[in-house]
């Protein structure tokens, strides 16, 4: 999910929910303490030198239960990080407390925020002498003299 499907999916909500992978809720006293811009410069293990940038959300929750997090708050620290940091339109991580910190990639369902579960890879599989997964064949698509069925 990218920064402008945010601010479209905040401009639509009464009150912000989260839900992690597991289908728990983030407490509805979670506050955004941190937008940033994180920048990944790293050589993979083939060699090659990439970059990646995303934007960051970190949830964190209080023993202030009485706190509640509005559409228009979180939008007003969207834009002043926007201002201040040139946060451009970048997909967007979230990091939660867990048993350590975790990343979570972030989906919209139309009425809560899905933090999604996030995986490891190996960028340079040709490199490593790892073959690729063959690709799926569509059922429609395969002819069954092919022995594909």
């Amino acid at each position: 999910m990218r920064i402008s499907q945010v601010k479209e999916a905040l401009n639509a909500l009464d009150r912000i929910e989260f839900v992690l992978p597991d289908g728990s809720a983030v407490p509805a006293h979670f506050h955004v303490t941190e937008v940033g811009k994180v920048t990944k410069n790293f050589i993979d293990c083939g060699g090659t030198i990439r970059r990646e940038e995303a934007a960051n959300f970190q949830l964190w929750n209080a023993d202030d239960t009485d706190h509640r997090l509005r559409p228009s708050k979180l939008m007003d620290i969207i834009a002043l990080s926007e201002q201040i940091l040139g946060l451009e339109d970048l997909d967007i991580e979230v990091e939660y407390q867990a048993e350590t910190i975790g990343k979570f990639g972030l989906e919209f369902d139309g009425t809560q925020f899905l933090l999604t579960t996030t995986q490891t890879d190996c960028l340079a599989k040709d490199r490593c002498g790892i073959e690729p997964e063959p690709a799926a064949v569509e059922p429609e698509a395969c002819n069954p003299s092919s022995g594909c069925c």
